[in-house]
């Protein structure tokens, strides 16, 4: 298995978790006797982990001892353990003959394996080892225990289980899902299942010449998280000779089959044959199909491969033990064997009929546009509405391949170019481009295909080549129906969005016009406009075949609402209003999953974050396909920005989890870099320890953030948060400043503005408020005569800290004020702490105390560690003398508690408070007999001090 370097040491990929576990065992040598028993299916990287551990040990200067089963060598008694003993036996203290006769007895030739025998071994070599770990720690390390001979093991765990010396670690590794009978059952166990996909991605990528592309996704796919059958199969691309997916055929049918010759040779005939059938199959279909194929219902045929462990069959379903097996068993019969059983399994009884298109594209041996057909009309149909644009593109590609005619071939290829979009791989999408445009006459193809182009090129980060060829169809053959035209504009919107340069802006309103020309137009166009009452079929020309979830009215003008935002920022607060509206109606369909989206980025932009929140949640649940990420991948930095942005930082740690692996599995640099940036931003806020900000990598020297601005912005804010949370100030006001330009104006349209209170909170530390004054009048130009409430409340609060010519506490005041600014918790709370710390200073200490309280209350529920660490420390200056107690005790009450006490900080007796809560006087007097104490404090006086106004 490829590895990666962690801190000097080489961690197999993939498995930092398991490797975390094992190693505790080295690292607390004090501690009792550890051993653990690793267990693994074939080429799920056991040898390699137990390598890691070894070498790792060895290192840190501890003695290693290793041993492996050799299931080719005679099961000779004490055979394992005379290997792993050799290096200290043969040592010149061991050689004398007074020490260890047992072994040497034991390891004699013909040695006796009774009870005796193995008895006194298992006193030596517990004496063995006991020594050795008096002068280093002792780690030993079994591989293969099913392969070890028996007379071995049972010295070995006998001795795991008496071993009272704390520096010894002993670790084992055994074949399978369940222990070996040898082992005993108290062991612990590490399971490695399956890599991650993101693991798997990454694996990959640690591979010589990693393929990209169909071909990457596919091998991904059959290796199945399996590290060797990722290795392996990755090599046959590289043995092979012609395009890339020729190659990869030659070297299975070459180089996999020889790995597993033996065990099939020992197979019966039909048995072997069963397994050709099996392998021909796929995934979802079930062992009946598979046995109809056959032409028998006798289960028996498949005892054989279940004996030797290379199969596995259960409730109806048939499974490989090993990845690589499928192939080996399918690649080692001839190719007129292989066609027989691709044509047995199209002909079985009950066969699904998008399988059996499959089945027979895979039996043809040149074109034939009934197949095609097949695929176009019910493979790739029946896999979009299931929600696999994997199947679907690759179901598209090969009825091109098919296909008796370039126009044909055409339209399926442009097709499978939106499938392959939607699955959000660039690189694939790259490729049938490639293939499309020799072949292409039709301008609204053209338009179809440079949609799906341009989102891949932007996806990979090139803006600018991105935008310039939508705006090259856009100007010599401009699409003739709203669905080609409003996609090709939304699309070159979101590209302007995230390029952040003001040319591609400038050419919005020109393309909306068009849109809208093309709407409401000519009578075919507005009857293409109309809601349809009979869902597009794959096969009927133009765009709306291709993209039949943009037709529709509903859908159309939710998109023509989303451009209008990119057209006209300054018309945010109508534009906010007339978001929730494009949702009306029913959320089913083909066109809901782009109303979703179309409504939560519209959402966004206008900081309309709970519904945004919401819309962007609904598209997830109801739209949600393992795999199927394309549509969402353009909105998944604005999802995680307002999660972020509301305190619903567990959601969106988890989707940042999400979206880093399918990023590492789609390759798409630019998604990883904007997640990276708002994973920072997190923990920047989070209070975490940040050593190094991760933008040094080959990602961020490969894209130009010049032309993707909105990464860019990411980025700076996160390097601003985190040198804030320093206590730099100095390298925050750098970073934070570099968001808008030399005049002040925003640098990228809607995310520099977001930060204008951060920027202020830092020129106030360094002494900078004439230049973020400065910075602060043109973000208010930009946001126009209605700016949203969020961005009102922002500008209050920098003016307060900023801007000499106005009254800091009117500021103050108006940034807190709006009980809707409790949407944006964090600012809302900063917003608190700065005016606190205004109030302190005049000596106003009582009312900083109330607001330093609800700044520790959002900090506790947020877990917001430097935001509560400031408070608490104002809290100290403002005369509270143990702070930390008090900020945590808040976070202590029950809800009913705190219920109480702000009652009876505004003065309310117990009677009236019991009267309030239908309590009695006495319950009431009780609950506060235990609230004071948890926020240590002693009377109703200090209690009005901290909680009045809060």
């Amino acid at each position: 298995m490829t590895e990666f370097e962690a801190g000097g040491t080489a961690v197999p990929i993939g498995r930092e978790k398991e490797a975390h576990r094992i190693l505790r065992c080295l690292d607390e040598p004090s501690g009792p006797p550890r051993s653990l028993l690793v267990l693994g299916e074939t080429g799920t990287g056991k040898s390699q982990l137990l390598r890691f551990t070894a070498e790792t040990a060895a290192a840190r200067r501890i003695r290693v001892l290793s041993v492996r089963g050799w299931d080719a060598e005679e099961p000779q008694a004490f055979a394992s353990l005379r290997r792993l003993l050799l290096p200290v036996l043969d040592t010149t203290e061991a050689l004398r003959e007074d020490r260890w006769p047992a072994l040497r007895t034991a390891f004699a030739p013909g040695a006796g394996t009774g009870p005796r025998e193995r008895h006194a071994a298992c006193a030596d070599v517990l004496t063995l080892m006991s020594r050795l770990a008096r002068a280093n720690p002792l780690l030993v390390t079994v591989d293969d225990v099913q392969d070890c001979d028996r007379t071995s093991l049972d010295v070995l765990f006998s001795v795991q289980q008496q071993l009272t010396h704390q520096g010894v670690t002993m670790l084992f590794s055994a074949h399978g899902e369940t222990p070996p009978a040898a082992v005993p059952g108290d062991l612990p166990v590490v399971r490695l299942g399956p890599l991650s996909p993101g693991a798997a991605a990454r694996l990959l990528d640690a591979q010589p010449e990693a393929p990209g592309g169909r071909l990457r996704l596919e091998l991904l796919r059959q290796a199945e998280g399996n590290p060797l059958a990722i290795v392996e199969l990755n090599r046959t691309t590289r043995t092979g000779t012609g395009s890339p997916p020729v190659a990869a055929e030659a070297g299975r049918t070459i180089r996999i089959p020889r790995m597993f010759a033996a065990r099939l040779d020992a197979l019966p005939e039909n048995t072997q044959r069963a397994l050709l059938y099996a392998a021909a199959a796929l995934r979802e279909e079930e062992l009946p199909t598979v046995m109809a194929a056959l032409g028998t219902d006798d289960l028996t045929v498949w005892a054989p491969a279940e004996k030797a462990g290379l199969i596995g069959i259960a409730d109806g379903h048939l499974a490989f033990g090993n990845p690589l097996m499928r192939t080996a068993a399918f690649h080692r019969q001839s190719a007129k064997l292989r066609q027989q059983a691709h044509r047995d399994l199209a002909a079985a009884r009950g066969q699904n009929p998008a399988r059996r298109a499959w089945h027979l594209a895979a039996a043809a041996v040149g074109p034939d546009e009934a197949v095609a057909s097949a695929l176009e009309e019910v493979t790739a149909v029946q896999a979009r509405l299931a929600g696999d644009p994997f199947v679907s593109a690759q179901a598209l590609e090969q009825a091109a391949r098919l296909s008796g005619s370039d126009e044909d071939r055409a339209r399926r290829l442009a097709a499978a170019m939106v499938a392959a979009s939607d699955l959000g791989d660039a690189d694939w999408v790259r490729d049938l481009y490639t293939e499309f445009s020799r072949l292409n006459r039709d301008p609204e193809l053209r338009c179809i295909a440079a949609c799906a182009m341009g989102s891949a090129l932007a996806l990979l980060s090139f803006q600018r080549e991105a935008f310039g060829l939508l705006l090259d169809v856009w100007r010599h053959s401009p699409p003739r129906t709203p669905t080609a035209s409003f996609a090709l504009t939304a699309l070159a919107t979101a590209i302007a969005h995230q390029s952040g340069l003001p040319e591609h802006r400038r050419e919005l309103p020109g393309m909306l016009d068009h849109a809208r020309r093309t709407a409401h137009g000519t009578p075919q166009s507005r009857d293409e406009y109309a809601e349809p009452t009979t869902p597009a079929r794959r096969t009927e020309p133009g765009a709306r075949g291709v993209f039949p979830e943009l037709a529709g009215p509903r859908v159309l003008a939710a998109l023509e609402t989303y451009v209008s935002v990119g057209v006209d920022p300054d018309a945010h607060a109508g534009l906010a209003r007339r978001a929730p509206v494009q949702l009306d109606g029913p959320l089913d369909g083909p066109g809901a999953l782009t109303r979703l989206l179309a409504g939560a980025s519209v959402a966004y932009y206008t900081d309309e974050s709970e519904s945004c929140a919401e819309m962007y949640r609904r598209a997830r649940t109801q739209h949600d396909a393992p795999g199927a990420w394309g549509p969402r991948v353009w909105s998944l930095p604005a999802q995680v920005d307002t999660l972020i942005a509301m305190g619903r930082w567990p959601e969106a740690q988890a989707l940042i989890g999400e979206g880093l692996s399918d990023a590492v599995v789609h390759r798409l640099p630019r998604v990883d870099m904007d997640l990276q940036a708002l994973e920072v931003t997190l923990r920047a806020l989070r209070g975490d320890s940040v050593p190094d900000i991760p933008f040094t990598g080959p990602h961020w020297c490969s894209v130009n953030l010049g032309e993707n601005r909105a990464t860019r912005a990411r980025m700076l804010r996160a390097c601003g948060l985190t040198a804030l949370a320093r206590g730099d100030a100095d390298r925050a006001f750098h970073h934070l400043r570099a968001l808008f330009r030399e005049d002040g104006s925003p640098f990228a349209p809607f995310l520099s503005a977001r930060s204008v209170g951060e920027l202020a909170a830092a020129a106030q530390r360094v002494g900078r408020q004439e230049e973020a004054a400065r910075v602060l009048g043109e973000v208010r130009r930009s946001q126009g005569d209605r700016p949203t409430t969020r961005m009102t409340l922002l500008m209050h609060h920098a003016a307060a800290l900023v801007d000499e010519d106005a009254d800091p506490e009117h500021h103050f005041r108006l940034a807190l004020v709006n009980p809707e600014g409790d949407t944006w918790p964090l600012e809302r709370a900063q917003a608190r702490l700065h005016y606190a710390i205004w109030l302190r200073r005049r000596r106003r200490s009582v009312e900083a105390r109330a607001q330093l309280t609800a700044v520790l209350e959002v900090a506790a529920r947020l877990d917001a560690r430097a935001l509560a660490d400031a408070a608490r420390g104002e809290l100290r200056a403002a005369g509270v003398a143990d702070a930390s107690a008090w900020g945590d005790g808040l976070a202590e009450l029950t809800a009913q508690q705190e219920q109480i006490a702000r009652l009876a900080a505004r003065g309310l007796s117990n009677r009236e408070i019991g009267e309030r809560l239908f309590l009695s006087p006495r319950t009431v007097s009780s609950h506060l007999y235990n609230v004071y104490p948890k926020l240590g404090i002693s009377s109703r006086h200090q209690l009005r001090d901290l909680l009045h106004d809060s």
